[in-house]
């Protein structure tokens, strides 16, 4: 049996958690239900960004937006910073080979991000066209190298046509708390089913195509997403619901794991870590995640873990950092703002015209949640006196790790990246 195992990660695209097997039974998506009964499902993972660029930049780095260089779109011109290394430049001294198909959004350029095959450059690769691109891929013939596939695609992200996606019936679908559960939600929601299930559709098919493959069976196989739901309150957002991501690990058989769920915290941040050690090497500073191989061996270890989590850019500046643990969330917005400051689809969505006008209050300069009592941070609590204690340790918490990553935000305002130029 190999030592190391071809890696798959497959990655959709603003999808949050919003799956069966994760609570929401009204969501169609049977070929990952039945890929999560055959895993390690994690129950609270998260991204470290709640949008695009800045999500996928730590997936595959290990490292914070900030520290990679990657805080704000690649298409609105941020790049890798000097000296940053990627997932596959990782892997490659380990002995493997690296391949991309389909979506990637961490530079205009796949080629630069030191894969040694890239099949499909563009940011737009619809779910159908990825799957059928993996089951070619699969045929081909291969030497007898380990290697890393990454499998990205664009759904979920909006639109969601009614021409391309078989709409779910709005009065069958769940809407969470933290949206108005009235008729222009419920539409909103029913196309965003559409989308979902094709993209599981896809997922089927690249599965059934990794398994029939020589080496399948015995791959590391797993399934996630960059951020939360494209929908109000969500993306774009450090709450809950703009970084708490779908994370399904199908370990390969030799490392005789059992399927289950986990409780303990996890990051992207992870990711890159938990691969180097399963290829054989050791991971080590700067990285900021940590192997999760031990939870998928031996389970939880009930660890009161801290997150760090982070928004500097995305259609405009917007400032915000966070600690979340076991049972509180502490958030820092560093701009006054609006509530909700909504890139242009979700302001135009169905689900915004039915909200009123409360996601454009006035933002607080700091937000506390006590997940426990209030699982949906509806309500904020760092005026309570009751929880200064606890605001006042996350409060340090923050500033420490800010200063211990070299977070520009300590200095003040980031700047935006320079006008690309041809001169």
């Amino acid at each position: 049996m190999p030592t190391r195992p071809d890696i798959f990660i497959i990655h959709g695209h603003d999808l949050g958690d919003w799956l069966s097997c994760y609570s929401m039974a009204s969501i169609p998506s049977p070929n990952l239900h039945a890929l999560a009964e055959r895993s390690v499902v994690f129950d609270a993972a998260f991204a470290a960004a709640p949008l695009c660029t800045p999500a996928r930049s730590a997936l595959f780095t290990g490292l914070l937006p900030h520290q990679n260089g990657l805080m704000g779109l690649t298409h609105d011109g941020w790049r890798y910073a000097p000296g940053v290394r990627t997932l596959p430049e990782h892997l490659r001294p380990l002995g493997y080979r690296s391949v991309l198909i389909g979506l990637q959004h961490e530079d205009f350029d796949a080629r630069a991000l030191g894969y040694d095959e890239v099949h499909g450059l563009g940011f737009l690769p619809r779910a159908m066209e990825v799957a059928r691109r993996v089951e070619w891929w699969c045929d081909q013939p291969r030497d007898d190298a380990p290697t890393l596939v990454t499998i990205g695609m664009w759904e979920v992200h909006r639109p969601w046509p009614r021409e391309d996606y078989r709409r779910a019936e709005p009065a069958d679908v769940d809407v969470p708390p933290y949206l108005p559960d009235n008729a222009a939600t419920r539409d909103d929601i029913a196309d965003f089913h559409g989308a979902i299930r094709q993209m599981d559709e896809a997922v089927g098919m690249i599965l059934d195509a990794i398994d029939g493959s020589d080496r399948g069976r015995e791959a590391m196989i797993i399934f996630t997403t960059d951020h939360g739901v494209a929908f109000p309150r969500a993306k774009s957002t450090l709450y809950d619901s703009g970084v708490k991501v779908a994370f399904i690990v199908r370990p390969p058989a030799h490392l005789d794991v059992s399927p289950g769920r986990r409780s303990d915290l996890v990051s992207h941040l992870d990711i890159v870590p938990t691969l180097i050690e399963l290829a054989g090497g050791t991971p080590s500073a700067p990285l900021e995640g940590r192997s999760f191989l031990p939870l998928l061996a031996h389970g939880d270890t009930g660890a009161d873990r801290r997150l760090v989590l982070e928004k500097s850019f995305h259609d405009r500046y917007d400032p915000i950092r966070a600690v979340r643990t076991r049972s509180a969330k502490y958030i820092r917005n560093f701009q006054d703002d609006v509530r909700l400051p909504l890139p242009i689809d979700l302001e135009e969505s169905s689900t915004r015209s039915g909200m009123g006008d409360w996601p454009n209050e006035p933002r607080p300069p700091e937000e506390l949640y006590d997940l426990d009592r209030d699982p949906w941070e509806l309500e904020n609590l760092a005026a309570d006196v009751e929880y200064d204690v606890l605001r006042e340790d996350l409060a340090r918490a923050l500033d420490a790790d800010m200063r211990r990553t070299e977070d520009p935000l300590v200095r003040g305002a980031i700047p935006s990246p320079d006008v690309p130029s041809r001169a």
